[in-house]
């Protein structure tokens, strides 16, 4: 169940970061939205999600049936894996208010994304700070599951990569509201 969810999580991943370069520079204003192909792949990864969830809930009943046979829970050890769920928890609800905030329509052969105000900014910088969150105290676990063994390398990797990715689009959030403000 953990390689499955390991390579539903890589799907995610390689889809979200097309998602997140795409989505900023559609915020930026440099090419336009609406594109079917892009949907289709949103809609691709929010199965992904779903799939993802599932897992994760098994895998936390399964932790919570071997915790009550044992009597011992270990709050202070488990510390981490309760991090992982609340984060992942709180992403289900931050993507609900994106998929919300970022509809759109087509009028006239031009497509327009609903208003975006602060409220808005703020919920999208909590979704990647839940995001970042959830991606950096689930890369070890991901790890173990494809079986690298160069942990440290492969962390620091992942980590610049992540860290700028979600910096990009912490950024393009902000610009976009600017743009919002600004028309």
């Amino acid at each position: 169940m953990r390689r499955i969810n390991a390579f539903v999580t890589a799907g995610i991943i390689v889809l979200f970061l097309l998602h997140l370069f795409w989505g900023v520079l559609i915020m930026l204003g440099i090419v336009s939205g609406g594109s079917a192909v892009f949907l289709l792949l949103s809609y691709f990864m929010i199965a992904l999600c779903v799939l993802h969830t599932l897992i994760g809930c098994k895998l936390t009943l399964d932790t919570l049936r071997t915790i009550r046979k044992s009597g011992v829970s270990y709050p202070g050890q488990n510390r981490l894996f309760w991090i992982r769920r609340i984060s992942g928890f709180s992403l289900i609800l931050f993507m609900a208010v994106h998929v919300w905030l970022f509809r759109g329509q087509t009028v006239e052969g031009v497509f327009r994304l609903q208003h975006f105000d602060n409220p808005a900014l703020v919920s999208q910088i909590l979704m990647t700070a839940a995001l970042a969150m959830h991606l950096l105290t689930n890369i070890r676990p991901l790890k173990i599951a494809f079986g690298i063994e160069d942990g440290k390398n492969y962390k620091t990797d992942v980590l610049i990569v992540l860290s700028a990715a979600l910096l990009l689009s912490a950024v393009g959030f902000v610009l976009y509201l600017l743009r919002w403000k600004s028309v």
